[in-house]
This record gives C-alpha cells, sequence and structure tokens, in this order.
C-alpha cells in the first residue's frame, strides 16, 4: 500500500518506481513527514465532545492527516486565515469540513461543528538494544495506571519513521490499549543498516516486545505484535520465538515474495479482462523476470529479453505490472545490473524471495488475527486466505477476516478518470476488530462487511462442547 500510505494517494499501480513501492510490501501507516514546528504540534490524538476520537498526524508538504477510528480519512489543507480545509480520503475533492487549532499549549480543536481536546498519554521514549545495534522505541499508555493491554507495531518494508508517521501508536492508547512503537534498523533515528531479512527482523522485533515489557512494568496485561505487509512474514516468526499472547497480521501473506508477484500479475491480467491464455503467457514473463530480479540481474536475462520480444506487441503485455517484475520491463540488461547495484540492492538489504511461511505458521501456538482486502493488488489475498482457513480448519487457533472490495492497508477506493485506484477511507470496523482481539484474543462476528472465519474452537464453545466433551460425549 504503498505501506503503505496513509499521507498521500494511493492509485491503483505506480507510476514511477521507488524503493518502497518495487516489493509493494508497504505499510498502511507510512506518511511523509517534513512537518514545521507548528504542525508539529498539533499532531496528537483528541476526543470530540461526541465521543469519538480524531488521530491528526503529518502528511505531505505542509499538510495534516486525519483519521477517525472508525476509519474516516481526510487531507487537512492550511488556509490563509488560520483554518484548515479537509479533502476526502486520498482524494482531492473538498468533503465540506472545516478544521481549527488552539494555542499549541491548549490542545484543543474544532472538528467541523464538534469541539475536542487532546489526549493525554503516559509516554516513555527509550532506545534499546538488538544483537548490538540500537533500535529507539517509544511506548504511549493511557493515563489512567491500571493494567492494559499492549500490542507492539511491527513494520512493513518502508523507510520511513514509525516513531513519526505511525497513528496506531495513538489510536490504540486512545481505546484503552498501550503501543510500542520503533524505528526499525536503518530508518529513522534507530542505528544499523535496512535490511529484508526476515530472521533479523524478527529478532528486533522480539527485542521490541522485551523492551515493551519492562517498560510496562505492573501495568502490563496481555502483550503481542501488530504488523502489515511484511511485517506478516515477520510477526509469527517473532511469535514463534518468544510467547506472547497474541499476533495480527494485516494485509499480509502466506506464500513467497516471489509467489505474491506471480498472484499480482494474475491479478493485473483478471482486472483488465485477458483470457487465460493471456495470463499464462504473463506468468510466463513474469516467472523469467522474477529470475533476473532474484539474482540482481546476472541470471537469467536471455530468456527475459527472449519473451519480452516475444510478446511485447501483443494486447496484454501493457497490463504486466505485479509487485516488482514491472521494473525491469523497459531496461536492458546493463540497466538492470546498475539498477540493482544502486537503486534497488536485493542482494545487499538480503531479500527473501523464496522464504516459506507455511511451517510457521503451522507450528505456531499462538492466537493470530488476519485482516486481508479482497482487492488488494499489491499482496493478493486469495491464496493466503485458503492456506489459512486450511489451518484454522485444522484447528489452529486463528481468526480470518477478508474484507471484499478493501485493497492494502485496508483501505476502500474509488476509481478516478485514468482508471486508477484512490483510497477513500479504512475499512469500517477493521480498527476496532484489531482493538477487540488484542483485548482478549476473540473478536465479534460483525465488522462492517468483513467476512469471519473463526476458530474451530471458538465454535465448540458456542455450541457447548469443550474440546473433551467433544471426544468424550458421555462425560465418563
Amino acid at each position: 500500500m504503498q505501506a503503505k500510505q496513509v499521507g498521500r494517494m494511493k492509485v491503483m499501480r505506480m507510476k514511477m518506481p521507488s524503493a518502497i513501492a518495487v516489493l509493494g510490501l508497504l505499510l498502511s501507516f507510512s506518511a511523509l513527514v517534513g512537518a514545521d514546528a507548528t504542525k508539529d504540534c498539533h499532531v496528537g490524538a483528541y476526543r470530540l465532545s461526541d465521543g469519538r476520537t480524531l488521530d491528526v498526524a503529518p502528511s505531505d508538504g505542509d499538510t495534516l492527516r486525519w483519521l477517525t477510528f472508525t476509519g474516516e480519512r481526510g487531507q487537512l489543507h492550511p488556509q490563509a486565515n488560520g483554518t484548515w480545509t479537509s479533502t476526502y480520503g486520498w482524494t482531492d475533492r473538498p468533503d465540506g469540513k472545516t478544521v481549527s487549532f488552539s494555542d499549541c499549549d491548549k490542545g484543543e480543536m474544532i472538528f467541523g461543528n464538534e469541539p475536542g481536546r487532546r489526549i493525554a498519554f503516559d509516554v516513555r521514549d527509550a532506545p534499546f538494544d538488538s544483537n548490538g545495534v540500537k533500535l529507539v522505541g517509544r511506548l504511549i499508555m493511557p493515563k489512567d495506571g491500571a493494567k492494559v493491554p499492549v500490542v507492539v507495531l511491527v513494520h512493513g518494508s518502508e523507510h520511513d519513521s514509525a516513531l513519526d508517521s505511525y497513528p496506531l501508536q495513538r489510536m490504540f492508547p486512545a481505546q484503552g490499549i498501550g503501543a510500542f512503537v520503533y524505528d526499525k534498523r536503518g530508518t529513522g533515528v534507530s542505528g544499523g543498516s535496512y535490511t529484508q531479512d526476515f530472521d533479523v527482523l524478527a529478532a528486533d522485533a522480539i527485542a521490541a516486545m522485551k523492551e515493551a515489557k519492562r517498560l510496562s512494568g505492573a501495568r502490563l496485561g496481555r502483550i503481542g505484535y501488530q504488523g502489515g505487509s511484511q511485517g506478516g512474514w515477520v510477526v509469527p516468526l517473532a511469535a514463534n520465538r518468544a510467547r506472547v499472547d497474541f499476533a495480527i497480521v494485516s494485509f499480509g501473506l502466506a506464500v513467497t515474495v516471489l509467489e505474491e508477484d506471480q498472484e499480482s500479475v494474475a491479478l493485473d491480467m483478471y482486472f483488465h479482462h485477458h483470457s487465460a491464455a493471456d495470463t499464462a503467457k504473463a506468468l510466463e514473463l513474469a516467472r523469467a523476470g522474477e529470475r533476473v530480479i532474484e539474482t540482481g540481474g546476472k541470471e537469467g536475462y536471455e530468456e527475459f529479453n527472449a519473451l519480452r520480444r516475444k510478446y511485447e506487441s501483443e494486447s496484454w503485455y501493457k497490463d504486466v505490472h505485479g509487485d516488482f517484475v514491472f521494473f525491469i520491463l523497459p531496461l536492458d540488461q546493463q540497466q538492470i545490473i546498475d539498477a540493482m547495484t544502486k537503486e534497488f540492492n536485493f542482494v545487499e538489504v538480503r531479500t527473501p524471495f523464496r522464504y516459506e511461511p507455511m511451517p510457521a505458521l503451522r507450528a505456531s501456538t499462538t492466537p493470530q488475527l488476519w485482516v486481508l482486502g479482497g482487492d488488494d493488488l499489491e499482496s493478493p489475498s486469495a491464496e493466503t486466505a485458503k492456506r489459512i482457513k486450511s489451518l484454522i480448519a485444522q484447528d489452529k487457533d486463528y481468526t480470518l477476516a477478508v474484507y471484499p472490495g478493501a485493497e492494502h492497508g485496508m483501505t476502500e477506493y474509488e476509481l478516478n478518470a485514468s482508471g486508477e485506484r484512490v483510497s477513500t477511507r479504512f475499512a469500517p470496523g477493521y480498527f476496532q476488530m484489531m482493538a477487540d482481539f488484542i483485548r482478549d484474543g476473540r473478536t465479534g462476528e460483525h465488522y462492517g462487511k468483513a467476512e469471519i472465519t473463526q476458530p474451530v474452537r471458538k465454535h465448540r464453545r458456542a455450541s457447548g462442547l469443550t474440546l473433551g466433551a467433544a471426544a468424550h460425549p458421555s462425560g465418563g
């Protein structure tokens, strides 16, 4: 989503490649931060007079972003008179809302006609160590001093500072849940080099979890992880290696990185109404291109180039995108090698193209919630949903929620005049579902349009059967 993507317009396929977009493993809450001091003082969580909570965060240029816990989202644009006008979702259309802020020290706002006040939290910033690398995190807790569950927010593949950009670090505490956020290695104020090595990132997540436990002290209730996109590969590894109470994967995958690209190409063909025969050709081309990318341009170029020349005049060719194969389609071999050495060095960042996530998922004993978007082009959800359902059928304590019509980042969207997707809001019920699962490891039955598959054991409880009773109907 370019992760993911709070803070900018998200489109169906990005026109210019970027280090994040190449893999499409993005996190929904990455905002570009270039805020001045006045803008920064407005960032925070607010409680409105009607009881709603509203998060205000930095966004592109001189704008701010607002987001409600129910998923509505808008962009705030500064006006000459000191007020801010809002546009709808990631579109440029005015939504009729005007927002004003008090002086920074008062922490007050008026959102439309509703006054609101900034919510105060207990905040502790702390560096911590992960295998010799200094990472920097932040624990944000509700002010009441009570024991609360704590969620550790795990990155996607974005390079942005999570400390600056993740709104969940405030949105969950506003609902009575502690949150620990940290800049992953090589980003923000953390040390080390950026990597996509899932084992290294899982170790960092465990170190963050242990620091969150230490900082929480006697206030700690349950603790677990929430990770989006690439975090969906990292979180189950971390949960298997050090005990936690829950794990949430948002718009993640239970397939390999290479399979992700192939599934994305297949969806390109489907949404552009190409035939099964054309889809097979596109996948043949994608597999050849993936080999080139996986080896940094050093292997497979001849086969890829031959297929490219064979198919480039066919009507479907222009619609091939995938998560990263699109990047090399217009490049010759030397250009590919140069790009792989400089801009997109997957070898250096140790992208695990062939990592198989299913063994870790089968081995897990941690209750997990998987939330997927039915229309996700960057992390196609169909095969992942099928695999999670198979684990549920095997009595794993997993819950699956699929939102029809939602894309990467769990946002709903519309099509603009060019046929590109532009996100409008987060799926209704998405944030509430995660909060419920964090609190007690269970979800309700209804969260907006989500199609929910509950664990087998929950259905047994609902029918009045325990595992023992099911094995021994007589009770003997």
